[in-house]
């Protein structure tokens, strides 16, 4: 006995794929497997278990055991972590207003061909090639009391009679820290709205100027309007940087003095790695993680309704 299987009538036959559709198709998940194993394993996998931690009580050592919510309803009770979030909010709002002004400055300055410009694009650019742990250490030795070279130059030009307690008062801590991180970071956003500048048409200059616009006119008229774009990107990934700041305060003031400059991460930190108590430090990145993602959506949808 045969089965003969009909088609409706009317139903034209489906093509078979060509051959050379399905190699390339092939080829597609091949080329994209490396990355998606490495956001797999990376990314995804400590997420799902960042999460699941943070619904257990998960000691350093010793069985996890399900609590959730507790360690999310004992947040607001974390003294440290409620002044963390007004410190890093600070240090955020300081860090992102210095650091635009002065790398949308510099970008200013190098904007324009002329000799001896390349000289100092690679520069201003130069300290971001060096490791912020690196960098961190580098400006601890600096400004030490002890051995540090900038005491005795000031006290050499007169500028000061006594040691400048660099990291000794919260204010002197707060900026110093901020020093350091316009030092390291300015050069590379520099280099992210140069990008921006350069890919306004010089037409648009050129006309400006031959209708009589200032240097003020066409600045506010057609740079600041045109690189918009180039502004929300570096604004996204500085203020991201701030919030997530850990480096710095870690290694240049540890958090002193008096935890004056403790941030979100080095509270998250500590309940981590001084307290043990993962499943609490879990849901602390699980709410600075929501916070960041909010944020971020946010920022989204504000400069795209200005870009509509």
């Amino acid at each position: 006995m045969t089965l003969t299987l009909t088609r409706p009538k009317g139903q034209a036959a489906r093509p078979a794929p060509p051959a050379r559709w399905r190699s390339r198709k092939v080829q597609g998940w091949l080329y994209a497997a490396p990355t998606a194993l490495v956001v797999g394993v990376l990314f995804i996998v400590p997420l799902i278990l960042v999460i699941w931690m943070s619904l257990n009580h998960w000691p350093l050592l010793g069985p996890a055991r399900f609590n959730a919510p507790d360690n999310f309803t004992k947040i607001p009770g974390n003294p440290l972590f409620l002044d963390s979030v007004t410190f890093t909010l600070k240090y955020t709002v300081i860090t992102t207003v210095l650091l635009s002004g002065l790398a949308l400055g510099l970008a200013l300055l190098v904007q324009e061909r002329r000799p001896g410009v390349a000289f100092f694009r690679t520069a201003f650019f130069l300290p971001g090639a060096v490791g912020f742990a690196a960098a961190a250490l580098l400006f601890y030795g600096m400004l030490n009391n002890e051995f540090g070279p900038i005491d005795p130059i000031l006290r050499f030009l007169h500028i000061t009679d006594e040691p400048v307690r660099w990291t000794g008062t919260p204010n002197m801590a707060l900026f110093s820290t901020i020093g350091l991180v316009l030092w390291r970071f300015a050069g590379f956003n520099m280099l992210i709205l140069l990008t921006g500048l350069q890919a306004i048409p010089v037409e648009l200059y050129e006309a400006a100027r031959s209708d009589g616009a200032n240097r003020w006119q066409i600045f506010t008229k057609i740079t600041l309007p045109l690189l918009r774009p180039t502004l929300a990107l570096m604004l996204i990934l500085s203020i991201t940087g701030s919030l997530l700041a850990f480096d710095q305060f870690f290694i240049f003031t540890n958090g002193g003095p008096d935890n004056s400059t403790v941030s979100m991460v080095m509270v998250i930190y500590r309940d981590a790695f001084f307290r043990f108590d993962l499943g609490g430090a879990a849901a602390l990145s699980v709410v600075l993680l929501v916070a960041l993602v909010a944020l971020n959506v946010l920022q989204m949808r504000v400069l795209g309704k200005e870009d509509r």
